[in-house]
């Protein structure tokens, strides 16, 4: 898995709640989801690298840039990065 330290940070200039309450509301139904056991073992993920020690140390589920939530137990060299968190985080860095 690949990490990365911005996503997710809140918007200091947006007018009288803006985005910030639809960042705050959007990870809370990200967040309620199941883990799913798709096809997450067929890509290798973008996921912020503090959910990624995090779930080393305590077990709980990561979600990617892509919306898939699970628990990461292969090493993601061996995997193609996936294409849709791909396409997100290069739209994040621009």
């Amino acid at each position: 898995m690949a990490g990365f330290a911005s996503f997710g940070a809140p918007d200091s200039g947006s007018p009288a709640g803006g985005t910030d309450v639809l960042d705050r509301e959007l990870e809370q139904l990200l967040e309620d989801e199941q883990v799913e056991d798709g096809d997450h073992d067929k890509f290798a993920h973008y996921v912020r690298k503090e959910k990624i020690l995090e779930a080393a140390v305590t077990g709980k589920p990561v979600r990617a840039l892509c919306g898939k939530k699970w628990l990461p137990n292969s090493n993601p060299d061996r995997f193609p990065v996936c294409p849709d968190c791909k396409k997100i985080y290069e739209m994040m860095r621009d």
